[in-house]
Protein backbone atom coordinates (compact mmCIF):
# COMPACT_ATOMS: atom_id res chain seq x y z
CA UNK A 1 0.00 0.00 0.00
CA UNK A 2 1.30 3.73 -0.95
CA UNK A 3 1.83 6.13 1.92
CA UNK A 4 -1.08 7.31 3.44
CA UNK A 5 -0.48 11.11 2.50
CA UNK A 6 -0.42 9.77 -1.27
CA UNK A 7 -4.36 8.61 -0.51
CA UNK A 8 -6.77 11.02 0.24
CA UNK A 9 -10.14 9.52 -1.09
CA UNK A 10 -12.98 6.99 0.89
CA UNK A 11 -14.31 4.26 -0.17
CA UNK A 12 -18.34 3.67 1.49
CA UNK A 13 -20.10 0.30 0.24
CA UNK A 14 -23.58 0.23 1.15
CA UNK A 15 -25.00 -2.95 0.47
CA UNK A 16 -28.81 -2.55 0.35
CA UNK A 17 -31.76 -4.78 0.05
CA UNK A 18 -31.79 -4.86 -3.73
CA UNK A 19 -28.29 -3.58 -4.91
CA UNK A 20 -24.79 -3.09 -3.82
CA UNK A 21 -23.40 0.24 -4.09
CA UNK A 22 -19.53 1.09 -4.16
CA UNK A 23 -19.19 5.04 -4.03
CA UNK A 24 -15.80 6.72 -3.86
CA UNK A 25 -16.25 10.40 -2.02
CA UNK A 26 -13.64 13.26 -1.24
CA UNK A 27 -13.07 14.93 1.90
CA UNK A 28 -15.40 17.86 1.10
CA UNK A 29 -17.96 15.04 0.56
CA UNK A 30 -18.03 15.16 -2.99
CA UNK A 31 -19.28 12.09 -4.77
CA UNK A 32 -16.91 11.48 -7.34
CA UNK A 33 -17.66 7.84 -8.29
CA UNK A 34 -20.33 5.58 -8.05
CA UNK A 35 -21.13 1.99 -9.37
CA UNK A 36 -24.47 0.34 -8.53
CA UNK A 37 -24.87 -3.69 -8.51
CA UNK A 38 -28.51 -4.78 -8.31
CA UNK A 39 -29.88 -8.12 -7.68
CA UNK A 40 -32.46 -9.78 -6.68
CA UNK A 41 -33.69 -8.51 -3.23
CA UNK A 42 -34.83 -11.88 -1.82
CA UNK A 43 -36.12 -16.00 -2.81
CA UNK A 44 -38.91 -17.26 -1.09
CA UNK A 45 -38.77 -21.04 -0.65
CA UNK A 46 -41.90 -20.38 1.08
CA UNK A 47 -44.66 -17.83 1.64
CA UNK A 48 -43.68 -15.51 3.78
CA UNK A 49 -40.11 -16.23 3.59
CA UNK A 50 -37.27 -13.96 2.07
CA UNK A 51 -34.18 -15.52 1.91
CA UNK A 52 -30.58 -14.01 0.01
CA UNK A 53 -27.47 -16.35 -0.02
CA UNK A 54 -24.70 -14.09 1.29
CA UNK A 55 -22.55 -14.92 -1.18
CA UNK A 56 -24.11 -11.98 -3.86
CA UNK A 57 -23.16 -9.58 -1.13
CA UNK A 58 -19.88 -10.29 -1.22
CA UNK A 59 -19.80 -10.89 -5.01
CA UNK A 60 -21.24 -7.76 -5.77
CA UNK A 61 -18.57 -5.83 -3.59
CA UNK A 62 -15.96 -7.40 -5.69
CA UNK A 63 -17.68 -6.89 -8.76
CA UNK A 64 -18.23 -3.49 -7.77
CA UNK A 65 -14.58 -2.90 -6.59
CA UNK A 66 -13.47 -4.23 -10.33
CA UNK A 67 -15.47 -1.64 -11.99
CA UNK A 68 -14.19 1.10 -9.76
CA UNK A 69 -10.24 -0.19 -10.53
CA UNK A 70 -11.10 0.01 -14.23
CA UNK A 71 -13.57 2.80 -14.65
CA UNK A 72 -11.94 5.09 -12.15
CA UNK A 73 -8.27 4.14 -11.76
CA UNK A 74 -6.73 7.24 -11.22
CA UNK A 75 -9.39 7.73 -7.51
CA UNK A 76 -9.33 4.00 -7.05
CA UNK A 77 -5.48 4.18 -6.71
CA UNK A 78 -5.97 6.97 -3.73
CA UNK A 79 -7.98 5.19 -1.10
CA UNK A 80 -7.67 6.04 2.34
CA UNK A 81 -9.97 3.68 4.28
CA UNK A 82 -13.07 1.58 3.64
CA UNK A 83 -16.56 1.99 5.34
CA UNK A 84 -19.16 -0.46 5.27
CA UNK A 85 -23.07 0.37 5.86
CA UNK A 86 -25.87 -2.16 5.02
CA UNK A 87 -29.50 -3.01 5.70
CA UNK A 88 -30.54 -3.81 8.74
CA UNK A 89 -31.69 -6.92 10.97
CA UNK A 90 -30.42 -9.47 8.27
CA UNK A 91 -28.86 -11.75 9.63
CA UNK A 92 -26.02 -14.56 8.62
CA UNK A 93 -24.85 -17.66 10.35
CA UNK A 94 -21.24 -18.55 9.28
CA UNK A 95 -18.72 -21.26 10.48
CA UNK A 96 -15.42 -20.57 11.67
CA UNK A 97 -13.83 -19.70 8.61
CA UNK A 98 -16.43 -17.32 7.78
CA UNK A 99 -18.44 -19.67 5.19
CA UNK A 100 -22.63 -19.19 5.50
CA UNK A 101 -24.01 -22.20 6.52
CA UNK A 102 -27.67 -21.23 5.60
CA UNK A 103 -29.15 -18.45 3.49
CA UNK A 104 -29.09 -15.10 5.33
CA UNK A 105 -32.73 -14.50 6.28
CA UNK A 106 -33.21 -10.83 5.42
CA UNK A 107 -35.05 -7.88 6.94
CA UNK A 108 -38.58 -8.66 5.31
CA UNK A 109 -39.02 -12.11 6.37
CA UNK A 110 -42.45 -12.93 7.86
CA UNK A 111 -41.68 -16.62 9.48
CA UNK A 112 -42.76 -16.46 13.20
CA UNK A 113 -41.20 -18.20 15.53
CA UNK A 114 -41.95 -20.07 19.15
CA UNK A 115 -40.81 -17.55 22.06
CA UNK A 116 -38.25 -18.97 24.08
CA UNK A 117 -39.65 -16.54 26.80
CA UNK A 118 -42.90 -17.17 28.38
CA UNK A 119 -43.35 -14.57 31.31
CA UNK A 120 -45.18 -16.99 34.25
CA UNK A 121 -47.92 -16.46 37.42
CA UNK A 122 -47.13 -12.71 38.68
CA UNK A 123 -44.87 -11.63 35.96
CA UNK A 124 -47.35 -12.53 33.38
CA UNK A 125 -50.58 -10.90 35.24
CA UNK A 126 -48.15 -7.70 35.73
CA UNK A 127 -47.52 -7.61 31.81
CA UNK A 128 -50.80 -7.97 30.83
CA UNK A 129 -51.95 -5.36 33.16
CA UNK A 130 -49.71 -2.73 31.44
CA UNK A 131 -50.58 -4.22 28.12
CA UNK A 132 -47.19 -5.91 27.40
CA UNK A 133 -47.91 -9.27 27.55
CA UNK A 134 -48.80 -9.82 23.59
CA UNK A 135 -45.58 -6.94 22.71
CA UNK A 136 -43.25 -9.70 24.53
CA UNK A 137 -44.64 -12.40 22.84
CA UNK A 138 -44.77 -10.89 19.32
CA UNK A 139 -41.24 -9.52 19.40
CA UNK A 140 -39.82 -12.46 20.30
CA UNK A 141 -41.66 -14.57 17.30
CA UNK A 142 -39.79 -12.17 15.46
CA UNK A 143 -36.36 -13.71 16.17
CA UNK A 144 -34.66 -15.09 13.05
CA UNK A 145 -32.30 -16.94 15.89
CA UNK A 146 -35.03 -18.24 17.53
CA UNK A 147 -36.74 -20.24 14.35
CA UNK A 148 -33.17 -21.34 13.41
CA UNK A 149 -32.69 -22.76 17.07
CA UNK A 150 -35.87 -24.55 16.77
CA UNK A 151 -36.09 -25.40 12.79
CA UNK A 152 -32.49 -26.28 12.09
CA UNK A 153 -30.96 -26.75 15.64
CA UNK A 154 -27.99 -28.67 13.06
CA UNK A 155 -27.33 -25.43 11.38
CA UNK A 156 -27.35 -23.66 15.04
CA UNK A 157 -25.15 -26.20 16.85
CA UNK A 158 -22.81 -25.67 13.53
CA UNK A 159 -22.74 -21.39 14.27
CA UNK A 160 -19.15 -20.02 14.89
CA UNK A 161 -20.95 -16.67 14.34
CA UNK A 162 -24.05 -15.11 13.86
CA UNK A 163 -23.48 -11.42 12.14
CA UNK A 164 -25.12 -8.57 10.41
CA UNK A 165 -24.47 -8.14 6.68
CA UNK A 166 -21.76 -5.43 8.06
CA UNK A 167 -20.30 -8.39 10.09
CA UNK A 168 -19.96 -10.97 7.77
CA UNK A 169 -18.36 -8.18 4.97
CA UNK A 170 -15.79 -6.47 7.77
CA UNK A 171 -14.88 -10.35 7.95
CA UNK A 172 -14.31 -11.00 4.47
CA UNK A 173 -12.42 -7.88 3.89
CA UNK A 174 -9.85 -7.61 7.07
CA UNK A 175 -10.27 -11.63 8.73
CA UNK A 176 -11.83 -10.17 11.64
CA UNK A 177 -15.61 -11.26 13.24
CA UNK A 178 -15.93 -7.83 14.43
CA UNK A 179 -18.72 -5.09 13.44
CA UNK A 180 -20.01 -1.44 14.42
CA UNK A 181 -22.43 -1.07 18.02
CA UNK A 182 -24.41 1.21 15.49
CA UNK A 183 -24.62 -1.81 13.13
CA UNK A 184 -27.05 -3.77 16.18
CA UNK A 185 -29.96 -2.97 15.02
CA UNK A 186 -32.80 -6.49 14.94
CA UNK A 187 -33.86 -9.11 17.19
CA UNK A 188 -30.59 -10.25 18.84
CA UNK A 189 -29.51 -9.53 22.65
CA UNK A 190 -28.00 -6.10 22.25
CA UNK A 191 -28.54 -3.68 24.99
CA UNK A 192 -29.48 -0.60 23.48
CA UNK A 193 -28.96 1.61 26.38
CA UNK A 194 -25.45 0.53 27.37
CA UNK A 195 -24.40 -0.04 23.72
CA UNK A 196 -23.26 -3.67 24.09
CA UNK A 197 -24.35 -6.91 24.02
CA UNK A 198 -26.95 -8.17 26.50
CA UNK A 199 -26.03 -10.52 29.30
CA UNK A 200 -29.13 -12.85 31.52
CA UNK A 201 -31.71 -12.05 32.83
CA UNK A 202 -31.53 -8.65 30.70
CA UNK A 203 -34.93 -8.90 28.55
CA UNK A 204 -33.18 -8.97 25.31
CA UNK A 205 -30.88 -11.59 26.61
CA UNK A 206 -34.09 -13.70 27.24
CA UNK A 207 -35.87 -13.28 24.23
CA UNK A 208 -33.11 -13.68 22.10
CA UNK A 209 -30.81 -16.65 23.68
CA UNK A 210 -27.69 -16.28 21.47
CA UNK A 211 -24.56 -17.98 23.21
CA UNK A 212 -22.23 -14.76 23.51
CA UNK A 213 -19.52 -17.06 21.63
CA UNK A 214 -21.33 -16.73 18.67
CA UNK A 215 -21.91 -13.05 18.41
CA UNK A 216 -18.93 -10.79 17.08
CA UNK A 217 -16.59 -7.91 18.84
CA UNK A 218 -18.19 -4.28 19.39
CA UNK A 219 -16.36 -1.85 18.17
CA UNK A 220 -17.52 2.21 18.35
CA UNK A 221 -17.77 4.01 15.38
CA UNK A 222 -14.81 5.11 13.86
CA UNK A 223 -12.65 2.65 15.54
CA UNK A 224 -10.65 0.24 12.95
CA UNK A 225 -12.16 -3.21 12.18
CA UNK A 226 -8.79 -4.48 10.80
CA UNK A 227 -7.02 -4.07 7.34
CA UNK A 228 -7.54 -5.31 3.88
CA UNK A 229 -6.10 -9.10 3.30
CA UNK A 230 -3.94 -10.23 0.98
CA UNK A 231 -7.00 -12.61 0.13
CA UNK A 232 -9.38 -10.04 0.17
CA UNK A 233 -7.15 -7.60 -1.67
CA UNK A 234 -6.64 -10.41 -4.22
CA UNK A 235 -10.56 -10.30 -4.81
CA UNK A 236 -11.57 -7.14 -4.98
CA UNK A 237 -8.83 -5.61 -6.22
CA UNK A 238 -8.41 -3.26 -2.91
CA UNK A 239 -4.64 -2.35 -1.63
CA UNK A 240 -3.58 -4.54 1.42
CA UNK A 241 -3.23 -2.82 4.07
CA UNK A 242 -5.68 -0.22 3.81
CA UNK A 243 -7.55 0.34 6.88
CA UNK A 244 -11.75 -1.26 7.33
CA UNK A 245 -13.47 1.63 9.65
CA UNK A 246 -16.58 0.24 11.84
CA UNK A 247 -19.48 2.75 10.74
CA UNK A 248 -23.17 2.23 11.29
CA UNK A 249 -26.82 0.70 9.90
CA UNK A 250 -27.57 2.37 6.47
CA UNK A 251 -30.41 4.58 8.42
CA UNK A 252 -27.90 5.59 11.06
CA UNK A 253 -25.64 6.75 8.22
CA UNK A 254 -28.31 8.29 6.13
CA UNK A 255 -28.73 10.06 9.16
CA UNK A 256 -25.61 11.60 9.32
CA UNK A 257 -25.05 11.89 6.24
CA UNK A 258 -28.56 14.32 5.87
CA UNK A 259 -26.32 16.70 8.88
CA UNK A 260 -28.77 15.11 11.60
CA UNK A 261 -25.95 15.59 14.13
CA UNK A 262 -28.23 16.83 17.12
CA UNK A 263 -32.43 16.52 18.01
CA UNK A 264 -32.33 20.50 16.24
CA UNK A 265 -33.04 18.51 12.99
CA UNK A 266 -34.56 15.24 11.95
CA UNK A 267 -34.03 13.19 8.78
CA UNK A 268 -36.64 12.07 7.10
CA UNK A 269 -35.84 8.67 4.65
CA UNK A 270 -38.19 8.48 1.63
CA UNK A 271 -36.98 4.71 1.22
CA UNK A 272 -38.52 1.16 1.28
CA UNK A 273 -39.37 1.69 4.78
CA UNK A 274 -40.08 5.38 5.77
CA UNK A 275 -38.14 6.70 8.82
CA UNK A 276 -38.58 9.91 10.95
CA UNK A 277 -34.83 9.95 12.97
CA UNK A 278 -32.85 11.82 14.80
CA UNK A 279 -29.49 11.91 16.99
CA UNK A 280 -29.53 12.50 20.78
CA UNK A 281 -27.06 12.63 23.69
CA UNK A 282 -29.19 11.13 25.56
CA UNK A 283 -31.22 7.65 25.56
CA UNK A 284 -35.73 8.29 25.19
CA UNK A 285 -37.51 6.17 23.46
CA UNK A 286 -39.73 7.57 20.85
CA UNK A 287 -42.57 4.71 21.08
CA UNK A 288 -42.65 3.13 24.79
CA UNK A 289 -40.47 0.13 25.12
CA UNK A 290 -38.81 1.00 21.26
CA UNK A 291 -35.23 1.55 22.02
CA UNK A 292 -33.03 4.20 20.45
CA UNK A 293 -30.54 2.80 18.15
CA UNK A 294 -26.87 3.39 18.32
CA UNK A 295 -26.05 6.04 16.30
CA UNK A 296 -22.54 6.06 13.79
CA UNK A 297 -21.28 9.27 16.73
CA UNK A 298 -19.91 7.56 19.44
CA UNK A 299 -22.59 7.75 22.38
CA UNK A 300 -25.21 8.47 20.83
CA UNK A 301 -28.37 7.60 19.92
CA UNK A 302 -31.01 7.34 16.84
CA UNK A 303 -34.45 7.52 18.04
CA UNK A 304 -36.79 6.55 15.28
CA UNK A 305 -40.22 5.68 13.91
CA UNK A 306 -40.77 3.91 10.44
CA UNK A 307 -43.33 3.69 8.50
CA UNK A 308 -42.56 -0.27 7.42
CA UNK A 309 -43.68 -0.59 4.06
CA UNK A 310 -43.20 3.42 3.31
CA UNK A 311 -42.15 4.78 -0.12
CA UNK A 312 -42.65 1.00 -1.61
CA UNK A 313 -45.99 2.06 -1.80
CA UNK A 314 -44.99 4.46 -4.60
CA UNK A 315 -43.92 1.31 -6.10
CA UNK A 316 -47.60 -0.37 -5.46
CA UNK A 317 -48.91 2.17 -6.99
CA UNK A 318 -46.75 2.13 -10.36
CA UNK A 319 -47.67 -1.45 -10.59
CA UNK A 320 -51.30 -1.07 -9.88
CA UNK A 321 -52.62 1.89 -11.45
CA UNK A 322 -49.21 3.33 -13.96
CA UNK A 323 -48.31 1.15 -16.30
CA UNK A 324 -48.81 4.05 -19.30
CA UNK A 325 -46.52 6.20 -17.11
CA UNK A 326 -43.75 3.91 -16.43
CA UNK A 327 -43.88 2.64 -19.80
CA UNK A 328 -43.85 6.42 -20.89
CA UNK A 329 -40.96 7.05 -18.47
CA UNK A 330 -39.02 4.07 -20.01
CA UNK A 331 -39.26 5.24 -23.07
CA UNK A 332 -37.94 8.60 -22.20
CA UNK A 333 -34.85 7.25 -20.01
CA UNK A 334 -36.50 8.56 -17.32
CA UNK A 335 -37.49 7.79 -13.76
CA UNK A 336 -41.35 7.00 -13.39
CA UNK A 337 -40.81 9.80 -10.35
CA UNK A 338 -41.01 12.54 -12.92
CA UNK A 339 -43.86 11.67 -15.16
CA UNK A 340 -45.88 10.49 -12.09
CA UNK A 341 -44.82 14.43 -10.89
CA UNK A 342 -47.79 15.82 -13.27
CA UNK A 343 -50.32 13.98 -11.39
CA UNK A 344 -48.68 15.79 -7.94
CA UNK A 345 -48.69 19.38 -10.24
CA UNK A 346 -52.42 18.57 -11.50
CA UNK A 347 -54.32 18.50 -8.40
CA UNK A 348 -54.38 20.66 -4.60
CA UNK A 349 -53.54 20.05 -1.41
CA UNK A 350 -55.98 17.37 0.03
CA UNK A 351 -56.45 15.75 -2.72
CA UNK A 352 -60.34 16.64 -2.74
CA UNK A 353 -60.67 14.83 0.66
CA UNK A 354 -59.08 11.85 -0.08
CA UNK A 355 -57.07 10.51 2.99
CA UNK A 356 -54.70 7.70 2.99
CA UNK A 357 -53.97 5.51 6.60
CA UNK A 358 -50.38 4.20 5.04
CA UNK A 359 -50.11 0.69 7.08
CA UNK A 360 -49.84 -1.43 4.04
CA UNK A 361 -47.90 -3.75 6.80
CA UNK A 362 -48.84 -3.46 10.01
CA UNK A 363 -46.29 -2.42 12.85
CA UNK A 364 -45.25 -2.92 16.42
CA UNK A 365 -47.37 -0.42 17.85
CA UNK A 366 -50.14 -1.28 15.37
CA UNK A 367 -50.11 -5.19 14.92
CA UNK A 368 -53.37 -4.99 13.89
CA UNK A 369 -53.83 -1.36 11.03
CA UNK A 370 -54.42 -2.01 7.78
CA UNK A 371 -54.09 0.35 5.02
CA UNK A 372 -56.91 2.65 3.83
CA UNK A 373 -58.51 5.07 1.68
CA UNK A 374 -61.55 7.29 2.64
CA UNK A 375 -63.34 10.22 1.50
CA UNK A 376 -64.49 8.58 -2.37
CA UNK A 377 -66.25 10.70 -4.48
CA UNK A 378 -66.80 10.85 -8.42
CA UNK A 379 -64.59 13.88 -8.34
CA UNK A 380 -61.80 11.43 -7.32
CA UNK A 381 -59.13 10.61 -10.13
CA UNK A 382 -55.68 8.40 -10.08
CA UNK A 383 -53.78 11.78 -9.67
CA UNK A 384 -55.71 12.29 -6.77
CA UNK A 385 -55.00 8.79 -5.22
CA UNK A 386 -51.32 9.30 -6.40
CA UNK A 387 -51.32 12.28 -4.10
CA UNK A 388 -53.18 10.55 -1.42
CA UNK A 389 -50.73 8.40 -0.82
CA UNK A 390 -47.94 11.07 -0.82
CA UNK A 391 -49.89 12.85 1.27
CA UNK A 392 -50.41 9.70 3.55
CA UNK A 393 -47.42 9.06 4.07
CA UNK A 394 -46.31 12.47 5.23
CA UNK A 395 -49.49 12.16 8.07
CA UNK A 396 -47.52 9.20 9.04
CA UNK A 397 -44.42 10.71 9.18
CA UNK A 398 -45.29 13.64 11.17
CA UNK A 399 -47.21 11.66 13.34
CA UNK A 400 -44.09 9.81 14.26
CA UNK A 401 -41.91 13.29 14.76
CA UNK A 402 -44.81 14.23 17.30
CA UNK A 403 -44.24 11.26 19.12
CA UNK A 404 -40.55 11.24 19.27
CA UNK A 405 -40.77 15.20 19.72
CA UNK A 406 -42.95 14.76 22.83
CA UNK A 407 -40.93 11.69 24.46
CA UNK A 408 -37.74 13.34 23.47
CA UNK A 409 -38.72 16.93 25.01
CA UNK A 410 -37.71 19.13 21.89
CA UNK A 411 -38.70 20.54 18.77
CA UNK A 412 -37.15 20.40 15.59
CA UNK A 413 -36.62 23.08 13.84
CA UNK A 414 -35.57 21.84 10.22
CA UNK A 415 -35.82 18.46 8.92
CA UNK A 416 -33.44 16.83 5.91
CA UNK A 417 -34.92 14.49 3.41
CA UNK A 418 -33.16 11.59 1.82
CA UNK A 419 -33.83 8.18 0.03
CA UNK A 420 -34.90 7.21 -3.39
CA UNK A 421 -38.12 9.27 -3.65
CA UNK A 422 -36.92 12.39 -2.33
CA UNK A 423 -35.64 12.95 -6.21
CA UNK A 424 -39.09 14.00 -6.58
CA UNK A 425 -38.68 17.96 -5.43
CA UNK A 426 -43.04 17.76 -5.40
CA UNK A 427 -42.99 15.06 -3.12
CA UNK A 428 -40.41 17.27 -1.02
CA UNK A 429 -42.76 20.43 -1.09
CA UNK A 430 -46.01 18.32 0.37
CA UNK A 431 -43.89 17.22 2.95
CA UNK A 432 -42.55 20.42 4.43
CA UNK A 433 -46.11 21.73 3.89
CA UNK A 434 -47.16 18.57 6.33
CA UNK A 435 -44.36 18.79 8.15
CA UNK A 436 -44.74 22.57 8.38
CA UNK A 437 -40.87 22.92 8.97
CA UNK A 438 -38.38 23.80 6.36
CA UNK A 439 -36.70 20.68 5.08
CA UNK A 440 -33.19 20.58 3.17
CA UNK A 441 -32.07 18.31 0.65
CA UNK A 442 -28.62 17.24 0.28
CA UNK A 443 -26.21 17.32 -2.54
CA UNK A 444 -26.23 13.74 -3.45
CA UNK A 445 -29.07 11.11 -2.72
CA UNK A 446 -26.14 8.71 -1.48
CA UNK A 447 -27.02 10.07 1.93
CA UNK A 448 -26.07 6.55 3.49
CA UNK A 449 -22.59 6.40 1.67
CA UNK A 450 -22.04 10.16 2.48
CA UNK A 451 -22.62 9.33 6.04
CA UNK A 452 -19.84 5.86 6.09
CA UNK A 453 -17.72 8.23 4.19
CA UNK A 454 -18.08 11.02 7.11
CA UNK A 455 -17.64 8.44 9.26
CA UNK A 456 -14.40 7.02 7.71
CA UNK A 457 -12.67 10.21 7.04
CA UNK A 458 -12.65 10.43 11.03
CA UNK A 459 -11.44 7.05 11.84
CA UNK A 460 -8.54 7.14 9.36
CA UNK A 461 -7.65 10.65 11.47
CA UNK A 462 -8.28 12.83 8.51
CA UNK A 463 -10.44 14.60 10.86
CA UNK A 464 -10.49 14.92 15.04
CA UNK A 465 -14.28 13.57 15.06
CA UNK A 466 -17.37 12.19 13.35
CA UNK A 467 -19.15 15.62 14.18
CA UNK A 468 -16.18 17.44 12.19
CA UNK A 469 -16.44 15.19 9.44
CA UNK A 470 -19.66 15.80 8.79
CA UNK A 471 -18.97 19.53 9.17
CA UNK A 472 -16.98 19.52 6.06
CA UNK A 473 -18.24 16.93 3.98
CA UNK A 474 -22.17 16.75 4.17
CA UNK A 475 -23.53 20.51 2.26
CA UNK A 476 -27.18 21.05 1.55
CA UNK A 477 -27.94 22.13 -1.76
CA UNK A 478 -31.72 22.67 -1.81
CA UNK A 479 -34.51 23.93 0.61
CA UNK A 480 -38.21 23.09 0.90
CA UNK A 481 -39.85 26.51 2.61
CA UNK A 482 -43.99 25.44 3.62
CA UNK A 483 -46.19 27.33 2.21
CA UNK A 484 -48.69 28.69 4.65
CA UNK A 485 -51.62 28.32 3.18
CA UNK A 486 -51.28 24.68 2.47
CA UNK A 487 -49.89 24.19 5.95
CA UNK A 488 -53.59 24.69 7.26
CA UNK A 489 -55.11 22.87 4.78
CA UNK A 490 -52.82 19.53 6.00
CA UNK A 491 -53.45 20.35 9.57
CA UNK A 492 -57.32 20.28 9.60
CA UNK A 493 -56.96 17.01 7.65
CA UNK A 494 -54.46 15.54 9.72
CA UNK A 495 -55.77 16.83 13.55
CA UNK A 496 -60.22 16.27 12.31
CA UNK A 497 -59.36 12.85 10.14
CA UNK A 498 -55.79 11.16 9.91
CA UNK A 499 -55.68 10.89 13.30
CA UNK A 500 -59.32 9.50 14.00
CA UNK A 501 -58.61 6.81 11.39
CA UNK A 502 -57.09 4.88 13.08
CA UNK A 503 -59.41 3.74 16.20
CA UNK A 504 -62.61 4.30 13.69
CA UNK A 505 -61.02 1.58 11.14
CA UNK A 506 -59.81 -0.40 14.36
CA UNK A 507 -62.99 -2.65 14.34
CA UNK A 508 -62.59 -2.95 10.39
CA UNK A 509 -59.16 -3.86 10.60
CA UNK A 510 -59.84 -6.79 12.69
CA UNK A 511 -62.68 -8.68 11.12
CA UNK A 512 -60.55 -10.82 8.78
CA UNK A 513 -58.00 -11.62 11.38
CA UNK A 514 -59.76 -14.67 12.51
CA UNK A 515 -59.55 -16.15 9.63
CA UNK A 516 -56.01 -14.85 8.54
CA UNK A 517 -54.75 -16.11 12.33
CA UNK A 518 -56.39 -19.97 11.30
CA UNK A 519 -55.01 -19.68 8.21
CA UNK A 520 -51.67 -18.91 9.62
CA UNK A 521 -51.59 -21.44 12.18
CA UNK A 522 -52.48 -24.34 9.33
CA UNK A 523 -49.34 -23.14 7.58
CA UNK A 524 -47.18 -23.08 10.56
CA UNK A 525 -48.22 -27.03 10.77
CA UNK A 526 -47.48 -27.63 7.21
CA UNK A 527 -43.91 -25.51 7.43
CA UNK A 528 -43.00 -28.00 10.16
CA UNK A 529 -43.76 -30.98 8.41
CA UNK A 530 -41.91 -29.92 5.35
CA UNK A 531 -39.13 -28.71 7.87
CA UNK A 532 -38.75 -32.51 9.89
CA UNK A 533 -40.12 -35.15 7.09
Amino acid sequence: MGEIKDRDLLLAVDCGTQSLRALLFSTAGDLLARVQVEYEPYVSPLPGWAEQDPEIYWNSLCRACGRLKTEHRGYFDRIAGVGITTQRNSMVNVDRSGKPLRPAIVWLDQRKAAPPFVPRHVLKLLLKTIGLDRTILHIQSEGKCNWIRQNQPEIWDATFKYLQVSGFINHRLTGRFADSVASQIGHIPFNYKKMRWAKSPEPSALFFPVEQEKLPELLMPGEEVGQITSRAAEQTGLGEGIPVIACGSDKGCETIGAGVVDRSMVSLSFGTTATVQTTSDRYFEAIRFMPPYPAPIPGRYNPEVEIFRGFWMITWFKKEFAYQEVMEAKEKGIAAEEVLNRHLLRTEPGAMGLVVQPYWSPGLQHPSAKGAMIGFGDVHTKAHIYRAVIEGLGFGLLEGLQKMEKSGKFKAGKAAVSGGASQSEEICRITADIMNLPMVKGRTHETSGLGAAAVTAAGIGFFPSVEDAVSAMVRHETMFEPDPDNVGIYRELYERVYKRMLGALEAVSRLPCRKALQQSERNKKNERKDNNP
